[in-house]
Parts: C-alpha cells; sequence; structure tokens
C-alpha cells in the first residue's frame, strides 16, 4: 500500500475591510493651501497698503503748503484736512522749466514707443513666417543684444551723434531708445506669432493676401495682447528713464526726470513744485500700468515661452 503524501495547504484568512492607507499632504501641499485661505490674502492687502503708502504720501504732500511740509508729515493732514490746498500745481504750472519739460517727456516717449512697437512687430513677423538668408543667425544676434548693457553704448553713440549733429536733440534721444528697446520687442513678439497656426497663414495666402496684408488683418489682431505688452513695457521705461537724457538731451530738452533732479539741487527754494511734479511724473505711468495691466501680463507670459 502506497502512502500519498498529501500537502497540507494553509486556509484562507476571511477577507476584511482593505485598509486604505491616508497619505499626509506634503509641506507644500499646506502651504498652497494656506496661500489660498483668507490669511494669506490679509497678508497681501497689507502688503499693498504698504506699497501704496508712498504714493498716497507723495499725493497728500504735494497738496500742502511749504510751510506745513517743513513742520508736520503728511500724514498730518488726515487729521486736519484744512491743510489741503492746489497752490503747488497752479505754481507748478507757472513754472516754465516743468511744463517744457512734460512736453519734452511726451515728445520723447510716443515716437520711442510707437518706432519700436512698429518695427518690433515687423521683424517678429519676418522672423517667425518668412524664409531669408540667414534668418535664424540674425535672430540669434538680435537675442545676443539683449545683454548689452546702455552704459556700454553711451560714448560710442554720443560720439556718432555728435558727427551727424544728433547730439543734444530730442530726436539722438528717441533714437536711442527706440536701437535699444528693439531687440526685446523683436525677441518678444517673434515668439508670440510664431505661435499662430500655420493653417491660418495659409488659408489667407490661399485667398490673396500678400505678405503686408496677411500681417494686417490676421498678425495683428492676433498678437493684440502681446503688442499691447510691449508697448506698456516700452512706455514705462522711456518715461522713467534719466540717464539716457542726462547724457544726449539739451537744457532745453531735457525730460522732466532730469528736471526734477535739477530741482532737487534748490531743494529748499521749490519744495512747493517739486511735490506736484514728482507726482504727475509717477501717476501718468502708474495709470498707463493699471489701466492695461492684463495685457501686460498675458502677453509677456505668452511670449517669453514658446
Amino acid at each position: 500500500m502506497t502512502a500519498q503524501t498529501q500537502e497540507e495547504t494553509p486556509a484562507a484568512e476571511p477577507a476584511g475591510p482593505a485598509e486604505v492607507a491616508v497619505a499626509r499632504p506634503s509641506f507644500a501641499a499646506r502651504a498652497a493651501a494656506f496661500a489660498a485661505g483668507g490669511a494669506m490674502r490679509v497678508f497681501l492687502v497689507v502688503v499693498a497698503l504698504f506699497w501704496l503708502m508712498p504714493t498716497v504720501g507723495l499725493l497728500l504732500s504735494s497738496l500742502r503748503d511749504p510751510a506745513d511740509i517743513a513742520a508736520t508729515g503728511w500724514w498730518k493732514v488726515l487729521t486736519e484736512p484744512s491743510q489741503i490746498t492746489f497752490e503747488s500745481y497752479s505754481k507748478l504750472l507757472e513754472t516754465e522749466a516743468i511744463t517744457d519739460s512734460l512736453l519734452n517727456t511726451v515728445m520723447i516717449t510716443l515716437p520711442a514707443t510707437v518706432l519700436v512697437v512698429v518695427i518690433g512687430s515687423l521683424a517678429g513677423y519676418a522672423f517667425a513666417w518668412m524664409e531669408f538668408p540667414g534668418r535664424d543667425w540674425w535672430f540669434l544676434a538680435v537675442v545676443g543684444l539683449l545683454v548689452v548693457p546702455v552704459q556700454v553704448a553711451l560714448l560710442p553713440i554720443a560720439e556718432l551723434f555728435g558727427d551727424i549733429g544728433l547730439f543734444g536733440s530730442i530726436s539722438g534721444v528717441v533714437l536711442f531708445h527706440v536701437a535699444f528697446g528693439l531687440p526685446f520687442a523683436i525677441f518678444l513678439l517673434r515668439n508670440f506669432f510664431a505661435e499662430i497656426p500655420r493653417e491660418l497663414l495659409e488659408a489667407a495666402r490661399l485667398d490673396g493676401a500678400g505678405e503686408l496684408r496677411l500681417f494686417a488683418r490676421v498678425v495683428m489682431p492676433l498678437g493684440g495682447p502681446a503688442i499691447a505688452a510691449l508697448g506698456i513695457f516700452q512706455f514705462l521705461w522711456v518715461w522713467n528713464d534719466m540717464l539716457i537724457a542726462l547724457v544726449f538731451a539739451k537744457p532745453e530738452n531735457q525730460p522732466i526726470t532730469v528736471a526734477l533732479q535739477t530741482q532737487v539741487r534748490q531743494f529748499g527754494n521749490n519744495v512747493d513744485v517739486l511735490g506736484p511734479g514728482a507726482f504727475i511724473s509717477m501717476v501718468i505711468p502708474l495709470v498707463v500700468f493699471f489701466a492695461f495691466q492684463r495685457q501686460f501680463v498675458s502677453g509677456v507670459m505668452a511670449g517669453a515661452v514658446k
């Protein structure tokens, strides 16, 4: 009789409810949840108030008499509103140096902004969708110009402008701003225009549209956010510039930034003019930025990354 060996198998245990391990949120996830909460919003509001405090202080100081400015701080107006007066702004409008410099600032900023937007748009479209010899190498050269500091070109350009008769004029300041604004403009708009679907451009070409008509009717409307962002960026840079105007502009052609710097040297005699002039110089770019901040952010983010 043969013995049969049977292997005993262990009895299966009854399946119980599966234990689900709950992973603890990471520190980054907890920080993100906290940042989205009410505490972070309160913190951001406080930061915004501190950021706006110098602007509010400058505005209130511009509405006070020089004697009140010398006696107490600008916050005194909050408890004594009777200190508010518009005599400083009236005197500002009577100061020819400030009013002329404001006009010079407009005459410098508007052409420098318009020329950079127009030329940068055309060049960006050409680099994105037109074929010509050495296109990629030319674009690399444009990108390389982004790292050239302004200070390097001051003396050579000043000598060049002196030879051709542009040194000291508003035209010379405008041309310098255009030259140094174009590399960033071409880089930004080329990357934005390159994201336009090729099929859309080919369909317009099949309908008989030439390059200029294609650029005006298709590319420009689609590139509105990037073009608006470029215009705002260029406007802010040129309006707030002092170095280039200080080097290339004669006293009669100086913008508001140089005029205010000149007035600071006589601070004790014209403090009632400095406040209103500085506030007007600051509030105009602030209004432009806040009016188009959505286009500025979306355009920069869209054009910076392809």
